[in-house]
């Protein structure tokens, strides 16, 4: 659906909404404590959060536990702050176990946000859907349901939400920020440029509303432009880690991969906590590999890899030794890679991790054996594993899920030069995932279609995300093919 058809669908959504105030009771989820001093330092924590200061949040999570160790919702609100990923679960998990300690709105969220970070979309949407009948007036149910959506890249369903949560409450800050990367997921560059002002007029004196805005001028290629509202956040709050993350990307989009680095040291030494280390070894990982140095790119991963190891992260841990493996295969070292993503999912089933963890990192593991073997030209393993994955992802009613499904099956064909099956096949994959954009492009020029090809190799090249793996992998050759084309 074309970003002005989107905006049409809003505008005349929001004008319903107006048209309609009284009827919307404007009821709140209840927040159960039996401690005052307890709410008082959770609602400092989530509004510190809320402007996505995570880190100035924590203290006050961990005093209202302190306070009272049966808060759910405030258990809840640290697992969603926490920088390691054993953090997040251990807190979700204990929010899930007191949950029937509190009301039944709190409960109905805690439930769903578990649910989603085990992939259960269904039990999650069931949740969601519930706690919307209660609470229609409450404009973080809204924002919820939007980010459900907004998941799922069903950005006109999430719009849909973040209007109505905005209509609900005009000064609820958070709700500028995603509608502003929903426009921008639609490529509706002015709705977002005029959401993110209105963000920085709000709150003026946060850096999250300078760094979104960058982050949209790089979206749109201009880099320097987004370097500067990066340094007019960091005027804001010098150790707002995001922002030195987004100018190293920009200076790597420039070639400038010596600045990019020069950045990252710099928040290396401002770093307060092993999160903001990792984010640092991680980003100058992915400006190796868009620079094509792999094996450097190994070098600072296995850095990145130490820090979870110190603190017996499994799950990150896990999540690294895969990211190595990703590389490997990249660097057509199969055998290798292989042997990494097996070792990777060893660590999670002997991690105290829950089973839905260690259910999911068998299924990716047979993701991971399939594309393997698809880069080998081994077809006949390829589609054993894909068809063991496909099954897992339908019964898991994932979408997220399919989408990897059928990035297979499109790889498959993209192999077996059976252009039209590529092409149905990857345009049913993550369209966010830029690797997959260029596979569409590569399945159209085989099909012929110059078009189309050039059509999604521009998007391809011209991504312009923060630091990942699937771009850095294709930015280069999609460039090069688009030049072609």
């Amino acid at each position: 659906m074309k970003a002005s058809i989107i905006l049409a669908l809003c505008t005349t959504l929001l004008l319903g909404i107006l048209g309609c105030t009284q009827k919307i009771e404007y009821k709140k989820i209840p927040i159960t404590t039996s401690s005052e001093e307890a709410r008082k330092e959770f609602l400092e924590g989530r509004g510190i959060a809320e402007k996505l200061q995570i880190r100035n949040s924590l203290p006050h999570f961990d005093k209202a536990i302190a306070l009272d160790s049966n808060f759910a919702t405030a258990y809840l609100n640290r697992a969603n702050a926490s920088f390691a990923a054993k953090d997040f679960f251990a807190y979700l998990e204990k929010a899930a176990v007191l949950s029937d300690r509190c009301s039944e709105g709190e409960r109905l969220l805690i439930l769903a946000n578990r649910a989603g970070a085990y992939g259960k979309l269904v039990e999650q949407k069931l949740y969601l859907d519930s706690l919307l009948g209660m609470y229609p007036g409450d404009e973080r149910v809204q924002f919820a349901c939007g980010g459900y959506y907004f998941g799922l890249q069903d950005y006109t369903h999430a719009i849909e939400h973040y209007l109505k949560a905005m209509q609900i409450a005009p000064e609820y800050t958070p709700v500028y920020n995603i509608l502003g990367y929903a426009y921008r997921q639609v490529e509706n560059y002015a709705e977002a440029e005029k959401t993110f002002k209105k963000y920085t007029e709000l709150i003026p004196n946060d850096p999250n509303p300078y760094d979104s805005y960058a982050e949209l001028l790089m979206k749109m290629g201009l880099f320097d432009e987004s370097i500067d509202n990066y340094r007019k956040a960091l005027a804001v709050d010098s150790l707002f880690v995001a922002s030195r993350f987004g100018i190293a990307a920009n200076y790597m989009y420039k070639g400038m991969y010596d600045k990019g680095a020069a950045e990252l040291e710099t928040l290396l030494k401002l770093a307060r906590n092993d999160g903001e280390r990792r984010t640092k070894y991680f980003t100058q990982v992915v400006l190796y590999v868009d620079a094509g140095k792999m094996n450097e790119a190994l070098k600072e991963l296995e850095q990145q890899y130490r820090i979870a190891e110190k603190n017996d992260d499994a799950a990150a841990m896990a999540g690294d030794i895969g990211a190595k493996g990703t590389i490997l295969l990249e660097m057509g070292k199969f055998r290798d890679a292989l042997a990494a993503f097996e070792a990777s999912v060893k660590i999670i089933t002997a991690s105290n991790l829950s089973q839905k963890v260690k259910d999911n990192a068998e299924l990716f593991l047979h993701y991971n054996r399939a594309q393997t073997a698809i880069e080998q030209k081994e077809l006949k393993g390829a589609k054993k594993e894909t068809e063991i994955f496909r099954a897992g992802t339908e019964a898991n009613k994932n979408l997220n899920q399919i989408r990897f499904a059928h990035e297979l099956a499109g790889r498959i064909a993209l192999v077996e030069n059976n252009a039209d099956t590529a092409v149905k096949e990857l345009l049913q994959s993550n369209q966010q995932n830029p690797y997959d954009l260029y596979r569409v492009a590569l399945a159209y020029q085989m099909l012929g279609d110059k078009a189309k090809a050039k059509e999604f190799c521009t998007k391809a090249a011209d991504f312009n995300g923060l630091p990942a793996l699937n771009y850095a992998f294709i930015r280069t050759k999609a460039k090069a093919l688009l030049s072609n084309l």
